[in-house]
């Protein structure tokens, strides 16, 4: 049976991909990863704070020393040497060495300032793409849907320029019009697009009166927000579509690919379950499609898309009118 699905232009054994978290973040965890029949790994994010704070430090030690034109130096060669930077591009350049399947690096940003040097060293050390997490929260009073989404646009540009290897951008659900945004994004020379980033959400401690996390790992019932607008956006945007948040089981990689999904990302589920649990996702899988008498994932790939659907309107239903409407509850 054949699973191998090509995304970002990358040859992927599987449609299931390790996504970035800690647990990608250890050469060993790579290995089992990879022996448990994932297609692709995506590296521990490193963030756009920590590369823009060695940038700033390094510019304030420069001019302190009268040093000419510094923003036109390498300073990750000039300055730093055993910081995390080098410690990140370090690691890809023996994930490469240790595995066999594509290592896709990551960068959690949230603006197209000086960091974008860190992308071509991302290239350099030898990762098969890069993912942009890229999510603005949309809170700021001062700016209109027009200025975030031309930040969006700033940073995949900039990033484009500076690397050749593939790219891919995660994005989240907050944009008035999402279905258009996302076809802007597929169409702007960027190879992927995931659906969607995963966001630190804020509880209260009522005690201690304090701002705790809530909701830190996803549930399978989170895969509804995916699974509607990659039925909704596959076969009509230009890039390819990963489908990420709420993939728990082989039943859930059924149904992202059904709708469409030209692969899918797992993180949750490996914190719950462990990385072995990769290996029984593919054998459900497997098993469901050979239940089915498919014998490649391009047989049943966006069979239940938008596009492909006989009743397309369900996918835009957004009342529980017709759920209810032969539902009778004692309201006491």
């Amino acid at each position: 049976m054949d699973l191998s699905v090509s995304y970002l232009g990358l040859k992927l054994k599987s449609p299931i991909v390790a996504g970035s978290s800690s647990i990608t973040h250890s050469l060993e965890n790579l290995k089992k990863i990879e022996q448990n029949g994932a297609g692709a790994v995506v590296l521990k994010s490193i963030f756009e704070e920590e590369i823009y704070h060695e940038y700033d430090k390094v510019m304030r030690e420069d001019l302190q020393h009268d040093v000419p034109d510094t923003k036109y130096l390498d300073y990750y060669d000039y300055k730093i040497k055993e910081d995390n930077l080098k410690a990140y591009l370090d690691f890809i350049k023996n994930a490469k060495q240790e595995i066999g399947i594509p290592v896709i690096a990551s960068v959690n940003c949230v603006s197209s300032h000086e960091w974008m040097f860190f992308a071509k060293k991302i290239e350099e050390a030898g990762a098969d793409a890069l993912e942009i997490n890229l999510f603005i929260l949309p809170s700021d009073f001062t700016k209109s849907c027009d200025d975030i989404q031309n930040i969006y646009a700033d940073v995949i540009k900039k990033t484009k320029e500076q690397v050749n290897i593939p790219i891919s951008v995660k994005l989240s659900y907050y944009f008035s019009n999402l279905a258009s945004f996302v076809k802007n994004v597929s169409e702007s020379g960027v190879q992927g697009v995931v659906l969607f980033n995963r966001f630190f959400h804020p509880d209260f401690d009522i005690e201690n009166f304090k701002i705790v996390p809530t909701n830190v790992l996803s549930r399978s019932s989170d895969i509804a927000i995916s699974l509607r607008w990659m039925s909704i956006l596959s076969g009509r945007v230009g890039c390819d579509l990963i489908a990420s948040t709420g993939v728990h089981d082989g039943a859930s990689v059924v149904k992202e690919i059904l709708a469409g999904a030209d692969a899918v990302q797992v993180v949750s589920s490996l914190y719950k379950h462990g990385i072995n649990y990769l290996e029984d996702m593919t054998e459900d899988l497997k098993a469901w499609m050979k239940r089915h008498g498919f014998e490649k994932i391009d047989d049943f790939k966006g069979k239940m898309s938008q596009v492909n659907s006989p009743n397309p309107a369900e996918y835009e239903r957004v009342q529980f009118m017709k759920y209810f409407s032969n539902k009778k509850y004692d309201l006491g």
